[in-house]
């Protein structure tokens, strides 16, 4: 059994590297302002490969550019809407998300999403260090003309993950100052990139391409809505250090619009760009190496270094998540050396990802419907605990998030809140049947909800509608938790 750590006894994290982990941080350490979230975001979207899913939107999809830009718009307003509203939650209890969930799930019952999400967060690390590691390449043999093999690959790949973990490890101070920076460095070069599109895309033939079926829009919205939705679990990690009275709305308003600056025009130029360029949509073992052949090395270089940056930053942000939820999960590291089970994880996959595997973009789409799919069982329950908190006084106990014994607020029958557990199970099963990728078909994948991709969705609103109608669940507060409760401050916002 656990015991119970007060807020009180926790350090301070002033330094340079934070070492501050789950446990939730005291009001007087909440010196964050919601603006520091636009780079995070930004930041979390510097990825070349929304310029390959824009280009299977036109390939693939048939969709034209004004389809394509629709798409990209909706896509990123609902996942990152869905992360600027989750996120609220961090500023209501100062703890990681993860860490939050146990408030909804129970102290036990927090294991079974929290062992899923984790998973995930493996997948989706290798994902970003396989492409991080080819983006290397690719500059290696544009500058130097080195052509890849094994060798280099083990090497490239190793100096990714070890840059991201150092990243990751030394915490929230670090991120944000890499952001901050990358931010500016992604749009400079952005303009340049924009600019030489201007000059040179067969506009005629791009503006005047016959559009797609709505279908193949939805299902489009629902392939870029995916990598948003991945990083919902993870909003609360990065709004925990602001105070009490941020408001809610700016949190959620920052969270969109850093998104879509990067998200909307990297998959309206992936569109553009396939146009030129069909091949893009299909780069299935380098999803780096067509910037070569479609872009001047002048702008591809810098580019691709800009975008390499960018990759680091999103997964030394997953990454940072990923050390909250395995201490969450019982990992008794500190977080920064909790970091290292992903960094080792994702570098052994993307090893064989490289080495191994063949078709990079249709397991990374094959993932990243998975992914939408495994989060957003969490997600309903989440977001209908958060609901229900907003009558609360006090949305979370400090003290009982961090107590893993039967003493805990939060541990309900056994440990298990039957109703969140019983929602996120039926959802789970659900979403996963309606779902169908390259080595798994679902029995409901042919509906029209699974033909439209919109597992996630229906996912989302089962296990939202299942916990809603299920009875409330009742926190274990003893009697004598009464009159202290009544002295803390009511939370806004």
């Amino acid at each position: 059994m656990g015991t119970s750590t007060t807020s009180a006894s926790i350090p301070a994290t002033e330094g340079a590297v934070e070492t501050r982990g789950i446990e939730p941080v005291p009001d007087h350490e909440r010196r964050g302002r919601v603006r520091e979230l636009f780079p995070t975001w930004v930041a979390a979207n510097i990825s070349v490969l929304l310029l390959t899913m824009g280009a299977s939107l036109v390939i693939n999809n048939s969709l034209n550019l004004w389809q394509v830009l629709v798409v990209a718009a909706v896509a990123s307003a609902v996942s990152f809407g869905m992360v600027g509203l989750l996120s609220v939650s961090g500023k209501w209890g100062g703890a990681p998300g993860a860490m939050l969930s146990r408030a909804a799930f129970g102290v036990r019952g927090n294991y079974f999403p929290g062992a899923i999400l984790w998973v995930a967060r493996f997948g989706w690390e290798t994902i970003n260090a396989v492409t991080g590691a080819y983006a290397i390449l690719t500059v290696l043999h544009l500058v130097f003309g080195i052509k890849a093999n094994n060798f280099l690959v083990v090497v490239t790949l190793l100096g990714f993950v070890a840059c991201t973990f150092l990243v990751s490890g030394m915490g929230r101070k670090a991120l944000n100052l890499c952001n901050k920076y990358s931010t500016y460095l992604f749009s400079a070069i952005s303009v340049v990139v924009l600019v030489h599109l201007i000059v040179t895309m067969p506009w005629s033939d791009i503006l005047h391409k016959s559009p797609g079926s709505a279908t193949l829009m939805i299902a489009g919205i629902g392939t870029i809505a995916a990598g948003g939705i991945s990083w919902v679990p993870t909003g609360p990690d990065f709004a925990r250090y602001l105070p009490r009275s941020a408001s809610g709305k700016k949190i959620v308003g920052t969270t969109v619009s850093g998104a879509a600056l990067v998200l909307i025009p990297m998959v309206l130029m992936g569109g553009v760009l396939a146009v030129s360029s069909p091949s893009l949509a299909n780069q299935n073992t380098d999803p780096m190496s067509f910037l070569g052949e479609v872009l001047p090395r002048a702008i591809a270089i810098p580019y691709l270094i800009t975008a390499l940056i960018g990759m680091m930053l999103i997964n030394s942000l997953s990454m940072y998540s990923a050390g909250f939820t395995a201490q969450t999960m019982g990992v008794k590291l500190p977080r920064a050396l909790a970091v290292s089970i992903n960094a080792a994880i994702s570098l052994i996959g993307g090893l064989f990802m490289m080495l191994v595997a063949k078709d990079f973009i249709g397991q990374f789409i094959a993932f990243l419907t998975l992914l939408a799919v495994s989060f957003s069982a969490w997600i309903g329950v989440y977001a209908i605990d958060m609901a229900r908190r907003r009558k609360l006084a006090v949305r979370y106990d400090a003290d009982s998030l961090m107590n893993t014994s039967r003493t805990s607020r939060y541990w309900y029958t056994g440990g298990f809140c039957w109703q969140a557990m019983t929602a996120w199970s039926v959802a789970l099963v659900a979403g996963l049947c309606f779902t169908k990728v390259q080595w798994f078909t679902g029995p409901l994948a042919t509906t029209w909800i699974g033909e439209n991709g919109l597992g996630w969705a229906a996912t989302i609103a089962l296990s939202a509608a299942v916990f809603a109608v299920l009875p409330a669940p009742k926190e274990n507060v003893p009697a004598a938790a009464a009159p202290a409760e009544a002295r803390q401050p009511v939370e806004v916002g």
